[in-house]
């Protein structure tokens, strides 16, 4: 339609203005909350059987949920909403971060496996790469600071716009994956000492290192957890690995599963009572998005 009162040059410009006001949120790492029926239309609006799943899943969804949080989809999406949402609800610094040897993680791994050595550190720009265990060392050391002060803000609000703030500073983000990943392997390594010694491990252990790619923690290391962030994401059996390595359970609504018992999924299937739970909304299982404003009647 022809606009009566503003030229075509003024037109161009408010074009290229949503052009980059567009681009610019979707450079940010977790974007503000939308309606959750809102945000569904606009993203399936067809007919097919997959749109059509996608809306019941998302009505599902929203009779405990009122909104959702758009992530950045690159390969960290996994690691970036299961660490927002837990930083997001976090009131105390858990038991596994206030340990004394913490922060002695990577040193003490390093003198028993020494192709540990082959950890492939995200590069920083303008700073040359010191000791692998050294660089580590600082990023757990950036997670508990992080978690710690953002557990001692008391409201909510506060709370909130304390994890916006730390989910947009790009360089302490992709610092924070990188001390997960290793926590990760630090876990991995746990549960195969434990099944070769004859303990009891959680069966999605087995399923990690029954697969040919990675029969062994190196071999994970390797072929999987050097990966995460650059050429590949989270797989299924990780998202239990994740969820073993933070002691939180990671509840997933898997919208494409809706009407089938995996609509709701669990990492781990059967978690430890006092483990916190974190929630996240995937449509295909390799990205996630994050569920918020929980709804009053739902509520505990």
């Amino acid at each position: 339609e022809e606009d009566m009162y503003r030229d075509a040059e003024e037109i161009e410009r408010e074009k290229i203005l949503l052009c980059v006001r567009s681009f610019s949120e979707y450079k940010l790492s977790v974007a503000p909350e939308i309606d959750i029926m809102e945000y569904c239309r606009k993203e399936w609006r067809g007919n097919t059987p997959v749109a059509k799943r996608m809306r019941k899943g998302y009505e599902a969804v929203a009779q405990k949920f009122a909104s959702i949080r758009r992530v950045r989809g690159d390969n960290y999406c996994a690691l970036r909403a299961t660490l927002f949402q837990a930083l997001s609800q976090a009131t105390q610094l858990p038991s596994w971060l206030q340990s004394e040897d913490f922060t002695m993680l990577p040193e003490n791994l390093m003198s028993k496996y020494d192709w540990i050595k082959q950890w492939q550190l995200k590069q920083k720009l303008g700073k040359k790469m010191g000791e692998i265990s050294d660089e580590i060392k600082e990023y757990l050391i950036l997670l508990r600071k992080k978690w710690k002060n953002i557990s001692e803000i008391k409201g909510p609000i506060e709370k909130q716009e304390a994890c916006d703030k730390l989910f947009k500073n790009e360089e302490e983000e992709y610092s924070l994956y990188e001390a997960l990943k290793f926590l990760m392997l630090n876990t991995a390594i746990e549960l195969y000492n434990d099944d070769k010694n004859g303990r009891r491990v959680p069966v999605f252990s087995w399923l990690l290192f029954a697969r040919d790619t990675s029969s062994n923690p190196c071999q994970l290391m390797r072929n999987h957890l050097n990966h995460i962030g650059h050429s590949g994401g989270l797989e299924q059996v990780e998202m239990f690995l994740l969820a073993y390595a933070l002691q939180y359970t990671i509840q997933v609504y898997r919208l494409y599963k809706y009407s089938t018992d995996e609509f709701i999924t669990l990492y781990p299937n059967d978690p430890e009572e006092d483990w916190p739970v974190v929630t996240l909304i995937t449509e295909d299982d390799r990205h996630y998005n994050i569920p918020v404003r929980m709804c009053q009647e739902t509520m505990l």
